[in-house]
């Protein structure tokens, strides 16, 4: 049988790289997440008014100083990209069929998975962005060690509730997953809330248990410089467990 060296014929179909798989993927979904008003409402313009109402209206004296108030609309963000956001959008995927198309285009269905993770890094990099400079913009400090422990924190907290969102909306109906997302980002929030008003972000014990509370708790803790044990104990559960059910639970279609 005769053998033909590569570059015989031109062009040359093949397989994309995994990286350049993973760089359209991410880039579509960043995207569809930046371009999508209700994400953004969520995500970043409800975080920037609670910041700054929480920092100048006399709420700031109940809820604590802008050291506390930040950690707490920092976790609230990162809840709704990751959980909320993720949720409704892949419900309504499901429901019209994008995922099952995009899959039968020939993009393997880790791929999918994996663009929606980048999709919301990229959401939390201009909420942190965002939010940073807000922050700094009506107090708020930190040194490098209490960034670099922050960033460790936050990624362990997109891990967590970005999992969480999976579940969620690769499981469930999108009529179901609309309500239960919002209701649970109301309810995450206003017990992160509570206790930032009862008893600041300190030694919460058990409460930390609920991933909301851990978040802020970890960033009011790492902003500080010191390593938030408990808190990333608890998200690290949080995380592993909902993406092991996340694996065996998640639906293209639906």
């Amino acid at each position: 049988m005769t053998q033909f060296p590569p570059g015989t014929f031109s062009p040359s179909p093949q397989r994309a790289s995994v990286a350049s798989i993973l760089k359209v993927q991410g880039a579509i979904e960043s995207r569809l997440m930046l371009r999508h008003g209700e994400q953004l409402l969520l995500s970043l313009i409800i975080p920037v008014a609670l910041l700054l109402a929480g920092s100048r209206l006399p709420l700031k004296s109940a809820m604590g100083d802008i050291q506390q108030l930040y950690p707490m609309i920092l976790a609230v963000a990162v809840t709704s990209a990751g959980f909320t956001g993720q949720a409704i959008a892949l419900a309504f995927d499901r429901r019209y069929g994008a995922l099952k198309r995009t899959g039968a285009s020939g993009v393997p269905s880790w791929a999918i998975i994996a663009g929606k993770v980048l999709g919301v890094l990229t959401m939390v990099l201009v909420q942190v962005l965002v939010l940073s400079a807000t922050a700094f913009a009506v107090g708020f400090r930190t040194d490098v060690q209490g960034v670099l422990l922050g960033g460790l924190t936050l990624i362990a907290g997109v891990a967590t509730f970005t999992s969480l969102g999976l579940i969620l909306g690769g499981t469930l109906s999108s009529e179901i997953v609309l309500a239960v997302a919002n209701l649970f980002w109301f309810a995450l929030l206003g017990v992160a809330g509570w206790t930032l008003y009862a008893q600041g972000l300190g030694d919460n014990g058990l409460l930390n248990i609920v991933p909301t509370v851990a978040l802020a708790a970890g960033l009011s803790e790492a902003f500080t410089g010191s390593l938030p044990v408990l808190p990333l104990l608890s998200l690290a559960a949080w995380a592993v467990a909902s993406s092991v059910l996340a694996a065996k639970w998640f639906r293209f279609e639906g």
